[in-house]
């Protein structure tokens, strides 16, 4: 029944009604002298000073007060003014029901001002001789009543029904920019987490296989230093090579991620035969087939390609069977590009567990482009089997399907740099 509001804002309220209530009776003085008139008086101002506290009981108590200025024979003084403001507050503030009540109100109290007081008109006019019949007379003046209170009435009401849509309208627009904050919020965190994500893959798919490259050829330099010192210094070049390129790459790396800048040259389809003589290097028995023309593949695409067959690979060396072949192979067909490695797995644990952030790289490499990829046992083996359109999802175009007129990208180089900024 009451709405919360503040204390100064009721205190505020009463001391209007309270000032006005004066102001009346110092400009009406001797009409309000009457008890009656004073009664409605008092209750016309306990219904302002409710008018935002509680919208239905001040309106009630408006209704209580006409019925006994009717019933009583009162004419109606300025006092009733007051109703006006009731009215106002009941669209404003009021519930659906206050609201409508208040409607109903603004239209039936001008018709019951009009009727009180044309009867009253027409009393008086009985013994008056006018050019017309008193009936008439009394209707004018019914129908003028009835205009000037049902503006008094209805203006204020369809005043408060716009403040209370300008207000909503208000609420919703600062609804609506505290979730698009909440949205812009939420957009950046996924930025973020995904930014994290990609970097993660970077360096795993940068350091991990030069790791694995580096750790091979030491073990084998350290056994053959005696037995054959050419061979232990080829190992050592290699590894030398190798941790160079692998360092320049995460230099490359951290320098993207500090300035903005544009898109690094990447690996390529080129690229895989430099990497298959680096896992031939350190023992990888690799056999490799392959279909098709990779030229029109986009840029993205060879970059998925060379870092799924790096991880493949360097995968079969770290947990497959030693001395066993590697199968691969790439098919390029006109809208797909299929890539799938075998390799025996190992069974007597002297290989160590993995911890499964290649598998997951190359699966998210493959969904970016729009493929798919499938890992697991295949009886005493582990495939990987990866499928993606030529024309990845991000809807890049193959180079050789660049528009006229549109010059064509410089060729990557063959060393890896920061090359994963996708």
């Amino acid at each position: 029944m009451f709405r919360p509001m503040l204390r100064l804002q009721v205190t505020t309220d009463v001391v209007i009604a309270v000032v006005l209530a004066a102001l009346v009776y110092v400009t009406t003085g001797q009409r309000v002298d009457a008890p009656l008139a004073f009664v409605t008086l008092i209750g016309l101002t306990g219904a302002l000073a409710l008018r935002r506290l509680s919208p239905g009981l001040a309106l009630t108590i408006a209704w209580v007060v006409a019925v006994f200025e009717v019933t009583t024979g009162q004419t109606p003084g300025v006092e009733n003014a007051f109703m006006s403001g009731i009215l106002y507050t009941s669209s404003r503030y009021g519930t659906g029901r206050v609201r409508a009540a208040g409607l109903v109100s603004a239209i039936i109290g001008p018709v019951i001002v009009a009727v009180y007081l044309g009867l009253d008109d027409l009393r008086e006019r009985e013994h008056i001789v006018t050019a017309t019949t008193p009936q008439q007379e009394s209707l004018r003046v019914a129908v003028s009543y009835f205009a000037v209170v049902l503006l008094l009435l209805l203006l204020p009401w369809l005043a408060g029904v716009i403040a209370r849509t300008r207000r909503s309208a208000s609420m919703s627009r600062e609804a609506q920019l505290l979730a698009e904050r909440d949205a812009a919020r939420a957009d950046r965190a996924v930025a973020v987490e995904q930014e994290r994500v990609r970097i993660a893959r970077d360096m795993h798919d940068i350091v991990a296989h030069s790791l694995a490259v580096v750790i091979a050829q030491a073990d084998g330099a350290r056994y053959a230093l005696k037995a054959d010192p050419a061979i232990a210094d080829e190992a050592l070049g290699t590894i030398s090579s190798t941790a160079r390129r692998a360092l320049g790459d995460v230099r490359e790396l951290l320098g993207a991620l500090r300035h903005e800048q544009g898109t690094a040259p990447t690996p390529d389809i080129d690229d895989i035969d430099r990497l298959l003589r680096e896992m031939r290097e350190v023992g990888l028995d690799i056999r490799m087939e392959r279909e098709g023309d990779p030229t029109d593949l986009p840029t993205s695409t060879q970059l998925a390609v060379y870092r799924i067959v790096q991880e493949s690979l360097t995968n079969a060396w770290k947990h497959g069977e030693p001395g066993t072949p590697v199968h691969a192979t790439l098919t390029y067909r006109p809208d797909t590009v299929e890539v799938t490695v075998v390799n025996r797995r190992a069974d007597d644990g002297t290989r160590g567990p993995g911890t499964g952030h290649g598998l997951v790289g190359m699966r998210e490499r493959a969904a970016m482009t729009g493929g798919t990829m499938t890992a697991g046992a295949r009886g005493d083996d582990f495939a990987v089997a990866v499928r993606m359109p030529t024309v990845p999802a991000s809807g890049q175009m193959p180079r050789g399907l660049l528009p006229t007129g549109t010059p064509t990208p410089p060729p990557t180089t063959s060393t890896p740099q920061e090359r994963t900024a996708r």
